[in-house]
């Protein structure tokens, strides 16, 4: 009895608490398994703090950093580890955020936890380009070890939102992004049993410094000590934004204003809009939005360039003459490309050399010479990139002074800021370069047109080695007298369609379509044509359109007709269902060089180049409008003098045309009046 007693009172003791004193203080936890919000401890209750700014993207809202001073985001670690100051052995760490595109090399800072005194990060995570990073210190050695976990094959930069859960528990690290299969990573050194945070200070999206700084959006980051999230996240519908906790200014209800009565998001008050004439784009304005009156329409800075976000639906009224340029000789075909953070360029191939062709900048609403370039009887460039390195083919269609034939690659120099040779490729009267990429490769096809008075020849693929950074011969496809090469794309399928011109007896000859299958290209379909020189494949709405150029009609065995050059050009149309393109609309053309798609506002239109009626080459080009059920229908008659190329472009100005002449050293640029 007397030891029932004893237990008894012993029991007593520990109920009323005498077990768990120590110091006078009661002993907890030193955290309570509930989800610590770090991203609400830098925002106040009361609004946003200075450097942080909302947005919402995909109806989903974050925050951006923008603090001068990276110390401005960060608070005590205390204000989490209430109890004691230790980081708790077993945890996961959630994150919804959405990422930027970061340069190669570059690395970007989620978190980090540091002490006061240290440099070194106790605790942190980190993105680069298809990794992430998770960081800890370890204390077992005297001085002290930083370990690095990796994440590899971890691709976030698609500009949508994704939520990471990052478990921790001794060796063992798992990463599970959007809820799918987790990524599993033991280590050698184990998380910390007893890592301390006294007079840590956690730093949100930098380590203290400016470098590494997030430039992406974060909406969610929260530390839920002693167990996997995984399990209370992914059971939302929408996982990729799937919250645990958020702070209440990111939340869907609207915030009160302290200054008066009216409810007003948070995003919407932190909005800068900048109206007049387009005002720069740099890094300091990036994310703000600049109004353009005249087109009624919205544009965001991303840093360099404005980005159209909203534009009032624009229709096509009428064509007026903006620009005669002067060209150094006839034009036989232009290229206009956009050199990011540089400006908007066209490329002409001009006959005769010297003084070769040139390259123009469009600078103050208007193309002006930039840079010549020696060429050879050029018929067309042709702008393409290769990774973050830019290229420049020309055809040439004659030998150069040493009787040497070949095209050339030129590369763009960032230093120099022009374009510099790359590599010679020889040719036979190259009239055409079409660039493409297949499955991650790039490609480059030539169209030879003749050697000597041999039109059937092989025209050439030429595939890129990433290893020697050059071009080395693929495949080669018999063509006749060709001129022009057209790639295109229908869902997980590669088209490659050659224009034949004249196989040396008649124009009328077939064109091929080519299909990539097993790592080369085989006939697909054949159309024929007359005097082919040109495909340009479109799209309205799900509908595939191939449009074909028909120069001529000759047949050297065949009575000679009224007109070799007013003749119908036709437009096919894909059949899904015959799996072939099927004629879809002819229309009357002259000697047609060239077609040119564009669109504006929902409207669509075909310009077509034509160069000779059979008498005179001052013949109208036709702009044709797309009419649903009638097909494309005439709509405005430009006057032009042997027109051989267009080419459509647009700037914060507007929207313009340019064409090239054969006959004549001027080219034009129109521009599209809208109403």
């Amino acid at each position: 009895m007397s030891a029932l007693l004893l237990l008894w009172a012993v029991l007593l003791h520990w109920a009323s608490g005498g077990g768990l004193a120590r110091g006078g203080r009661t002993w907890q936890h030193c955290t309570d398994l509930r989800p610590l919000d770090i991203l609400s401890e830098v925002v106040p209750a009361s609004g946003l703090a200075r450097g942080l700014r909302v947005f919402q993207v995909q109806g989903v809202r974050g925050l951006q950093l923008a603090a001068a001073w990276p110390r401005a985001l960060g608070f005590p670690a205390s204000r989490l580890f209430v109890h004691c100051d230790r980081f708790p052995e077993e945890f996961s760490i959630i994150v919804t955020l959405r990422v930027l595109d970061v340069p190669a090399k570059r690395n970007e800072y989620v978190f980090t936890l540091m002490a006061e005194e240290s440099p070194s990060v106790l605790v942190g995570l980190r993105y680069a380009p298809s990794k992430l990073h998770f960081l800890f210190w370890s204390q077992e050695r005297s001085s002290g070890w930083q370990t690095r976990v990796t994440f590899r094959n971890v691709s976030l930069a698609d500009s949508r939102w994704h939520t990471l859960v990052l478990a921790v528990s001794g060796q063992s690290f798992s990463l599970t992004v959007d809820c799918s299969s987790p990524k599993d990573v033991v280590v050698e050194t184990p998380f910390p049993a007893s890592l301390s945070v006294k007079r840590a200070r956690f730093y949100l999206g930098n380590r203290r410094r400016r470098k590494g700084l997030f430039t992406g959006l974060l909406r969610q980051l929260v530390l839920l000590p002693g167990a996997d999230a995984t399990p209370r996240i992914c059971p939302a519908v929408n996982f990729e934004a799937a919250t645990l906790s958020i702070p209440a200014v990111l939340q869907d209800v609207p915030v009160k204003s302290a200054s008066n009565e009216v409810l007003k998001y948070p995003y919407e008050t932190d909005m800068k809009v900048t109206l007049g004439s387009r005002p720069p784009c740099t890094k300091q304005e990036k994310a703000q939005f600049w109004f353009n009156a005249p087109r009624r329409g919205l544009y965001l800075c991303d840093g360099s360039s404005w980005i159209s976000m909203l534009e009032a639906k624009q229709r096509l009224d009428y064509v007026e003459e903006h620009q005669s340029l002067v060209t150094n000789s006839e034009t036989m075909g232009i290229e206009v490309f956009t050199i990011p953070k540089v400006g908007l360029f066209a490329a002409t191939a001009n006959r005769y050399t010297p003084p070769g062709s040139a390259v123009y900048k469009w600078t103050d609403g208007k193309f002006v010479p930039y840079q010549n370039i020696p060429t050879y009887q050029a018929q067309s460039w042709k702008y393409f990139t290769i990774g973050k390195k830019i290229f420049l083919a020309v055809a040439n269609f004659e030998q150069n002074d040493r009787g040497q034939e070949f095209s050339v690659i030129y590369k763009w120099s960032h230093r120099k800021e022009k374009f510099i040779t790359h590599q010679r490729i020889t040719t036979h009267s190259a009239r055409d370069w079409e660039a493409f990429v297949i499955e991650g490769e790039a490609f480059l096809a030539v169209v030879n047109h003749r050697e000597g008075n041999n039109h059937n020849i092989d025209s050439v693929i030429y595939r890129w080695n990433p290893r020697t950074g050059l071009f080395e011969t693929n495949q080669t496809i018999p063509t006749s007298g060709a001129y022009d090469w057209e790639f295109f794309t229908i869902g997980p399928y590669s088209f490659l369609a050659v224009a034949n011109t004249f196989n040396g007896t008649s124009t009328k000859i077939y064109s091929h379509i080519y299909i990539w299958l097993r790592g080369s290209f085989q006939l697909f379909q054949s159309i024929l044509t007359f005097g082919a020189a040109d495909w340009e494949v479109f799209h309205i709405g799900d509908r595939v359109f191939l449009a074909v150029a028909n120069s001529h009609s000759y047949d050297s065995g065949m009575p000679v007709p009224s007109n070799f050059y007013a003749i119908n050009s036709s437009i096919y149309e894909l059949n899904v269902t015959a799996q072939m393109f099927v004629k879809f609309q002819d229309l009357l053309t002259y000697s047609a060089l060239d077609w040119e798609f564009f669109s504006m506002g929902d409207d669509s239109f075909l310009v077509v180049a034509n160069s000779f009626d059979g008498f005179t080459f001052s013949v109208n080009s036709i702009i044709y409008r797309w009419q649903g059920y009638e097909g494309f229908v005439a709509v405005h008659h430009l006057p032009t003098v042997g027109c051989r190329d267009w080419e459509a472009f647009n700037t914060t100005e507007g929207s313009y045309l340019i064409y090239s002449s054969a006959k004549e050293p001027l080219s034009k640029v129109l521009k599209l009046k809208t109403t």
